[in-house]
């Protein structure tokens, strides 16, 4: 994505850094300070690479694999491509090697330096993509929660990180956030998942609500399949609410950052529930006024 004030990008990594224009929350909005900017399109150019390779959407043609070093019998084996990106990860980390080649790592490896980043919640992403090649079923909530301190909080902490205002009273609302949005995003794409043969949804309240698989599979939802969906909403609703003090414990431009992705995923759940919990057909997005409704409403401290 290019913005006012964000450097053109061109080469292998611009169709993944594009991506970010179509993300669910602002990855690196215009109103941050440029340095930070660069910064978190770094770690984003990162973390949406690691998910391409991890749900099989790298761009045609073998570029990126070719980049890791992998030839082109193993192209299209996910575990040998992230074995491979975890090799070109820890590049990143060496001071005395030559360097990454892939240039998302070369680019990633100016912020590591520049914020003395540590490779753990780098690793973790990856080890997030491993899993769902293995895991694809999760039998209760706290295995799913499990999932997500790998999948969704290491994004939180990166951005406090870059910005440097990591506490642990701050990574602990952050990881609340980030896991509640990581929920959002598998609520909205249910049929999705299913179609990747996943199922994000807990087998324990599956069986709880009475809903099978096939009833995923559906055009529309059925009434235990909308119990089920609003059940693990205000779940993600909870977990909001008790990461929201994290806006409130920071100031300036990084507030309203934050109070982007809190309010983003409160628009989402308001937007699944207006859509009577019915996921099935599409993900149900909110839209730009009641998006800026609720940033109001997380920046003032309410809800």
């Amino acid at each position: 994505m290019t913005g006012p004030g964000t450097a053109r990008v061109v080469g292998p990594e611009r169709g993944t850094l594009d991506k970010a224009a179509g993300e669910n929350f602002p990855v690196a909005p215009f109103f941050l300070p440029r340095a930070w900017r660069d910064d978190l399109m770094a770690v984003y150019g990162f973390a949406r690479l690691v998910d391409d390779i991890g749900d099989g959407d790298l761009a045609p043609g073998g570029a990126d694999a070719r980049l890791l070093g992998v030839g082109p019998r193993d192209a299209e084996d996910r575990l040998v491509l992230l074995d491979a990106f975890e090799a070109d990860l820890r590049r990143v980390f060496d001071p005395v090697g030559a360097g990454p080649r892939h240039p998302l790592l070369r680019r990633l490896q100016r912020t590591v330096r520049a914020r003395s980043l540590t490779p753990e919640p780098f690793l973790a992403l990856i080890a997030a993509n491993r899993q769902d090649q293995l895991v694809r079923r999760y039998e209760s909530y706290d295995d799913l929660l499990a999932y997500c301190e790998l999948s969704a909080n290491p994004v939180g902490r990166l951005v406090l990180a870059v910005t440097g205002s990591s506490t642990p009273e701050r990574v602990r609302r952050s990881d609340a956030v980030c896991t509640a949005l990581q929920i959002v995003e598998h609520l909205q794409d249910v049929a999705e998942d299913l179609g990747r043969d996943r199922v994000y949804l807990p087998a324990a309240d599956m069986r709880r609500f009475h809903v099978q698989e096939a009833d995923l599979a559906a055009r529309t939802a059925g009434a235990p399949v909308r119990a089920l969906i609003a059940y693990e909403a205000r779940r993600a609703r909870d977990l909001l609410s008790a990461g929201a003090p994290l806006v409130g414990s920071v100031h300036g431009r990084l507030k309203l950052l934050l109070a982007g992705f809190v309010a983003g995923g409160r628009a989402a759940v308001r937007a699944i529930a207006a859509a009577d919990y019915d996921v099935l057909p599409g993900p149900p997005k909110p839209g730009r006024i009641q998006l800026l409704r609720e940033v109001g409403v997380t920046l003032r401290g309410e809800g």
